[in-house]
């Protein structure tokens, strides 16, 4: 606490210097501002289905939950949290597809993981509290750097430039003695060509379910140089968290006792008590690092570049029962001369990368035509390694013993040209074609023990991918206020690391393709906005969830020769009366799998895989994909005074792809409410208060989870298991935000 309150000091005697050299920022900052982001983004004349979400909006919902969940209420999205609170580890799905296949860019910058594809937002704790914007483009969207989007892209851009100088205290606690605060600052425009801004924060939680404990930091500090016809941008923001493992979930059958039951950490001790291990732990320090540079070269042309560079590193340390010690690489230890098999051990497994890059955008703009020609080159290169910090009865243990390592680099290059062009004064045609570029080597060994050979199975992978991605758009305005679209698109995404370190010997897993066609109607004035979208995504190849996770704690996937997702998305909003406002979406789909192989083994008494059963369906629906989903948000504006009572309803969603109701999901509809008021002062801006009260009916469900099927030796009962992830019951976050 000492230490906050001296950066608050500091930062607001930084505010209260540069405020008497703010001076007032003129149009063309304004508009070199929005130049990094610009050649990503869609518009009101793209082909593309797509949501905005602005500051404001995310401001009125942000007290301290992951980004996920301030996105939850846009189309086709669904937010999950493994601690049951929305802070922590959380995921998300949009279309049905999960994280893994969504482009996350920052900035311009690709933010998934090179390897996992998939976007850690625990290592970003309160970062929307540095967003000013962010754009979900659902389908393939438009060309953009990074993962390839296979189901949808989201677009977040970082604070602009505010022209006065400001600064925040904010403080948050709730339920699950949650605590967020955050103090940020920032100078305004100095001598019309300077400006800094910066955050510090802090965000605590026991969670929901048992130990599910989160302590994360994390910091924003941006500098930039505004020019007449330039500007160029420092940004840094990272995260150090500190979150106890609750990945594993809630065994199905003890819902109804024991909600919060977490099973990870768990042992005997030397007299045989049960005890949970206190440091069940994942941590992981991530630092951002991004310069960006935006060019006026004349009235039509706009160029702008950025480098970035990430480095990460953190380990999961886990305690783990009756592990044999050949599958570790150490020495049996002996009782009374007796080498023993099997002992208890801590283990880390560890991650140490770097990823950098440069990418650039040249913007073409002139009458009838707007073309962005751009691209980027990026490389990632990691360590994975695994070490053992202590075994029970050790007598042959090196300090920090090392059991596997290997060694990874990724090479990802694009380079992409698009263009909206005006054609009879009604219609705009798009084009947007990329190309791919992707080499993916790894090399050591894997943290799978092979037990036929007695040692961890060798990693041997060069891999290069070269990929064309085209698209094709026509949007027709039918007037000032309505225009409908339709477009088609092809993308290709390469298989990630755990597609190849968790098939089997004799898998090989295969590049995704997919062809999405979109058609839509948009409307808007001043009282009503409303859209349908319909879209049909045919895959081949695609990597779908098996239902099952991985050691720790990651969905596995396989591929599947052929499968889609269709549906229909409507969006509507419409300005009541006396200060009353509506605003909801639906969307109805089915995703399906055509000859769709279920793999089921057979174990033996020693838990070995024996032998395996085989299931083959026609057609079956694809895991995680519910058909429904609805969003409601009403809310309320007098003066100062803000209320919303928002709605979700997800229907049913299978765990797996054989469409079995033994394991799926139930379907779930929960409200919640939220209140703002804003009380300005004569010698501050205002104090702002806010109350969330999430789930306010106390509704029991689930919004993620798991599910396998085993069979044993002599018996033909196929024996179903199920893991959910149950949230929070009814829970508030209140605070109070004090702007200078």
């Amino acid at each position: 606490m000492r230490k906050f309150c001296m950066a608050v000091s500091v930062l607001l005697a930084f505010v209260s210097v540069s405020a008497q050299s703010t001076q007032k920022k003129d149009s063309l900052h304004i508009m070199l501002d929005e130049v990094t982001v610009s050649s990503l983004r869609a518009n009101e004349k793209s082909a593309v289905s797509y949501s905005n979400v602005s500051a404001e909006e995310i401001e009125k919902r942000n007290a301290g939950q992951d980004i996920p969940y301030l996105l939850s209420l846009t189309p086709s999205f669904v937010a999950t949290s493994d601690a049951g609170t929305g802070i922590g580890y959380t995921g998300y799905r949009i279309r049905g597809t999960d994280a893994n296949r969504v482009n996350v860019t920052v900035n311009g910058v690709p933010i998934n993981d090179s390897e996992s594809h998939g976007v850690f937002f625990v290592n970003m704790p309160d970062f929307a509290s540095s967003l000013s914007s962010v754009q979900i483009q659902r389908g393939v969207g438009t060309s953009t750097n990074g993962a390839a989007a296979f189901g949808a892209s989201i677009n977040m851009q970082t604070e602009k430039l505010n022209p006065e100088a400001y600064a925040e205290i904010s403080s948050t606690y709730g339920s699950f003695n949650t605590n967020r605060n955050m103090l940020k600052a920032g100078t305004g425009l100095i001598n019309d060509r300077w400006a800094f801004d910066a955050r510090l924060s802090n965000i605590t939680s026991d969670g929901y379910i048992e130990r599910a404990w989160v302590d994360m930091k994390s910091y924003y500090f941006s500098g930039g140089y505004y020019g007449k016809k330039s500007t160029l941008k420092f940004i840094t923001f990272g995260g150090n968290e500190r979150t106890y493992q609750a990945w594993n979930g809630v065994y199905s059958d003890y819902l109804s006792t024991n909600r919060t039951y977490n099973e990870l950490g768990k042992y005997k001790d030397v007299n045989g008590d049960t005890k949970f291990y206190d440091n069940q732990t994942d941590n992981y320090t991530q630092n951002h690092y991004q310069l960006h540079w935006n060019q006026v070269l004349n009235d039509e042309l706009f160029f702008n570049a950025s480098a970035h560079y990430t480095p990460g590193k953190g380990y999961y340390e886990e305690y783990k029962k009756d592990r044999e010690y050949v599958e570790y690489g150490l020495i049996p230890d002996s009782i009374n001369g007796i080498a023993l098999k099997e002992t208890d051990l801590v283990r880390r497994k560890w991650l140490d990368n770097h990823f950098g890059g440069l990418i650039w955008a040249l913007n073409y703009q002139k009458n009838n035509v707007s073309a962005s020609l751009g691209g980027g080159i990026n490389r990632y290169d990691g360590d994975h390694f695994g070490k053992v910090i202590w075994v029970r009865n050790a007598q042959n243990l090196d300090v920090d013993h090392e059991w596997y390592r290997s060694h990874a680099v990724k090479d990802d290059a694009n380079v992409y040209l698009k263009s909206n062009i005006n054609l009879l004064d009604k219609f705009t045609a798009t084009v947007d074609l990329q190309y791919r570029y992707i080499r993916h080597i790894m090399k050591g060994q894997n943290d799978k023990f092979d037990t036929l050979t007695l040692a961890m199975r060798p990693l041997d992978l060069d891999k290069t991918f070269h990929f064309f991605n085209p698209k094709f758009g026509l949007t027709y305005q039918i007037d000032n206020n309505q225009d409908v679209y339709g477009s088609f698109s092809i993308a290709n995404r390469e298989p990630n690391r755990n597609n190849y370190t968790d098939a089997g010997k004799d898998e090989h897993p295969l590049s995704e393709r997919l062809f999405d066609t979109e058609l839509g109607y948009r409307i808007k004035n001043e009282r009503f906005v409303a859209g349908v979208n319909a879209y049909y995504m045919k895959y081949k190849n695609q990597l779908v969830l098996t239902g099952k996770i991985s050691e720790i704690g990651e969905p596995l996937t396989s591929n599947v020769a052929d499968s889609y997702r269709a549906g229909i998305e409507l969006i509507a909003g419409l300005n009541l009366f006396a200060g009353f406002r509506w605003d909801g979406n639906m969307t109805l789909s089915q995703n399906k799998i055509f000859n769709f192989t279920d793999v089921a083994y057979v174990y033996n008494a020693n838990y070995d895989p024996i032998d395996k059963v085989e299931a083959l369906y026609e057609k079956t629906d694809i895991a995680y994909a519910p058909n429904i989903i609805l969003n409601s948000n009403l809310s309320y504006t007098f003066k100062n005074f803000e209320a919303a009572f928002n709605s979700q309803y997800v229907g049913k969603q299978f765990l797996d792809n054989t469409s079995n109701n033994e394991k799926a999901m139930d379907a779930y509809f929960v409200n919640n409410l939220s209140l703002r008021y804003s009380l300005p002062l004569r010698n501050i801006r205002s104090i702002d208060f806010s109350l969330m009260v999430n789930n306010i009916f106390n509704t029991k469900y689930e919004t993620n989870g798991y599910a396998w099927s085993e069979f044993y030796p002599g018996d033909d009962t196929r024996y179903n298991y199920r893991y959910l992830f149950p949230q929070a019951g009814i829970n508030f976050l209140a605070g109070i935000t004090f702007k200078f």
